[in-house]
């Protein structure tokens, strides 16, 4: 069974799935965030297509480790997400992850508009990439 890696932002969730074997990351797409929860339903499909066990969502910690307001939103999102699908959901600290994939895409010469379009996916492949290599080291 696959992870699946998720960038949790104000507007729209990265989401990204490993491979079978779990050793690598493919960007997915992007969830586009509803007032009234429809992205539940959305990542839900998504769990079911792909035949993910188990979720690793992005934790925005401060520089210096601590939890502030935005990794507090990611907490309660995580648990909501738990409690809908009954699958183990991770946290995982993504402290750079946006600003590593933004560099990527600049140096990739990605127009800005373009960039737009992929940084939230090119997040939660990272986010999950670096889980991945994690567990593989133990």
């Amino acid at each position: 069974m696959r992870l699946m890696g998720l960038d949790y932002g104000d507007r729209n969730i990265g989401v990204a799935v490993s491979d079978a074997f779990r050793w690598t990351a493919q960007g997915l797409g992007v969830v586009e965030r509803r007032r009234d929860g429809g992205e539940f339903d959305r990542i839900e499909g998504l769990v079911k297509e792909h035949e993910v066990s188990e979720i690793v969502v992005g934790l925005p910690k401060n520089m210096n480790g601590t939890i502030g307001p935005r990794g507090e939103i990611c907490i309660a999102f995580a648990e909501q997400l738990q409690e809908k699908l009954n699958i183990p959901v991770h946290l995982w600290d993504e402290r750079l992850t946006t600003v590593a994939a933004e560099r990527t895409l600049l140096e990739a010469d990605v127009s800005r508009k373009k960039r737009k379009l992929v940084v939230d996916k090119m997040a939660a492949t990272l986010i999950l990439q670096n889980y991945l290599d994690s567990k593989a080291k133990r």
